[in-house]
């Protein structure tokens, strides 16, 4: 071994060596007692040491979070070998919960702290698939091979996409990008009870499961239920093969009359008594009463 390459691997250590204490703080202490002087610290450096691997604590930070969000994708990489669209996105809705609540520290640094790390991490996770993509890998193209007999062709699109980016024209990264495929192949076969499109609709989903996370992370009083039957429920809601309730299948049909019409304006004013209306006749007791 060179000399150059012994300090190059000397340096890599030293870097995984800052990185690994770091995380183990903020899974600890939590992101705020996060400090640079507080790492130097843990690995036995100054903290001018730190300066010259990272420049900063959000440096630092963002490195985290690009490791904690493909720890994320790694749980969904194989849930995208699952054939029917519905039980893929239930799938990989349990596995993000799942993700969040097991590494609430990790989960929070990523989604729920600077926006910048977030952007990070997404960054990195494409630019990742994108050096997988130009020396793609034999052992997972077989596996595509495979899923393409077995799923539909948008599916196995996605599959290839996942392990091959190159193979997809969508620069997202995968994890959007398995969800609005199962998203379209269920507004495709009927299933999906919107009209928006995968790509709005896995935004939808996201945000939704995400704030499932962050309750849970953030309000000790939820859920009252599992959140396992919190997530089903949330998807039954939307893709849920279910017919409508009896009462409203059984119920008549009203017609518009003449008597429950609403005019496009609003609704009609009182009716107020008219001046050419013939008045009531009183009572012939009262009206003798009256003219005595």
């Amino acid at each position: 071994m060179g000399i150059t390459e012994r300090k190059t691997r000397q340096k890599q250590a030293l870097r995984e060596r800052i990185l690994d204490a770091a995380r183990r703080i903020v899974v600890r202490e939590g992101f705020a007692a996060l400090s640079m002087r507080k790492i130097a610290d843990a690995i036995e450096y100054s903290p001018a040491t730190l300066y010259l691997y990272f420049a900063s604590r959000d440096e630092i930070a963002r490195a985290l979070c690009t490791e904690g969000y493909a720890q994320l994708l790694a749980t969904f990489e194989p849930l995208a070998q699952i054939a029917d669209p519905a039980e893929r996105l239930k799938a990989m809705a349990h596995a993000y919960v799942g993700f969040g609540v097991a590494h609430p520290q990790t989960y929070r640094l990523i989604f729920m702290e600077d926006p910048t790390y977030m952007g990070a991490a997404l960054g990195a996770a494409s630019e990742a698939e994108q050096c997988a993509g130009s020396e793609p890998d034999k052992g997972a193209d077989k596996g595509a091979d495979k899923a393409a007999d077995k799923h539909p062709e948008s599916h196995t699109q996605a599959v290839a996409a996942l392990i091959n980016p190159a193979a997809s024209d969508d620069s997202s990264d995968a994890a959007m990008r398995l969800m609005v495929s199962a998203l379209d192949e269920l507004k495709a076969a009927g299933r999906l009870r919107t009209s928006a499109e995968g790509a709005v609709f896995s935004q939808v989903l996201w945000a939704t499961l995400h704030g499932i996370v962050a309750l849970n992370l953030t309000c000790p009083v939820f859920p009252t239920a599992p959140l396992g039957t919190i997530i089903d429920a949330a998807l039954d809601a939307w893709f849920g093969e279910r017919e409508p309730p009896a009462a409203s299948r059984d119920a008549p049909v009203v017609v518009a009359t003449a008597a429950n019409d609403i005019p496009a304006d609003g609704p009609a004013a009182p009716a107020t008594p008219s001046a050419t209306a013939p008045r009531a006749r009183r009572p012939a007791a009262k009206r003798k009463a009256a003219g005595a």
